[in-house]
C-alpha cells in the first residue's frame, strides 16, 4: 500500500539526507541531524521548558502528526541528543529531555532567535 501521507511528514532516510549535502561539512552534517522539519521547534521548546512529554508536544504543535514527532524524537535519541526517560508508572509514561550534547544546541538556536528578531520582523 502507498505512502499517501504528505512528503513533509514521512522520515528521510538520514543516509540519504546527509547524501545530499557535502558530508565533509561540519554545517551539513549537523543539517542531516537537525534539519528537518519541526525539530529545530522540538529543540526550542526542551531548551526553554525543560524536559517534556510526547502529549507536550502534540499540544504545543497541533499541526505536527504523531508519526513525524515520533520520527523527529527518535532520530534526536539516536543521536544523543535527546534521552527518553521512562518512569514505572501505570499506565506507563515517558518525558524527553536534552543531553549535553542537546543543551550544546542551546547558543545555535540562540543566534537563530536573534537573526530571526532582527531580520523577519
Amino acid at each position: 500500500m502507498p505512502n499517501l501521507a504528505p512528503s513533509h511528514d514521512r522520515p528521510l532516510n538520514e543516509e540519504k539526507m546527509a547524501a545530499s549535502y557535502d558530508q565533509k561539512c561540519p554545517v551539513a552534517r549537523t543539517l542531516a541531524i537537525i534539519g528537518e522539519r519541526w525539530t529545530v521547534l522540538l529543540l526550542r521548546d526542551l531548551l526553554r521548558l525543560g524536559p517534556r512529554r510526547f502529549q507536550d508536544f502534540q499540544e504545543a504543535f497541533p499541526g505536527l502528526s504523531p508519526n513525524t514527532l515520533s520520527a523527529r524524537l527518535k532520530t534526536l535519541e539516536k543521536h544523543g541528543i535527546v534521552l527518553r526517560r521512562l518512569y514505572d508508572e501505570h499506565p506507563p509514561r515517558a518525558e524527553y529531555l536534552l543531553t549535553e550534547k542537546g543543551r550544546a544546541l542551546g547558543p545555535v538556536l540562540k543566534a537563530m532567535l536573534n537573526w530571526g528578531e532582527k531580520f523577519t520582523g
